[in-house]
């Protein structure tokens, strides 16, 4: 299995600019608070950006 970060990025051109950039930041101050890539709270990040990625090809598709 990948790293959730290396996932995430892997989606990124499907997720609007201030998403892909709210995820990073989120992920950026979870790291230097002293978290690490492959923690839940990191998992969190991949699920919600995987969930809106599929919202936006839904209302692609839906255009």
């Amino acid at each position: 299995m990948s790293k959730p970060i290396q996932e995430i990025y892997a989606i990124g051109d499907k997720l609007p600019p201030e998403v892909l950039m709210d995820i990073d930041n989120r992920i950026a101050d979870w790291l230097m608070s002293g978290g690490n890539d492959d923690d839940p709270y990191v998992w969190q990040q991949l699920r919600y950006a995987r969930n809106v990625s599929e919202l936006m090809e839904r209302r692609k598709q839906n255009a």
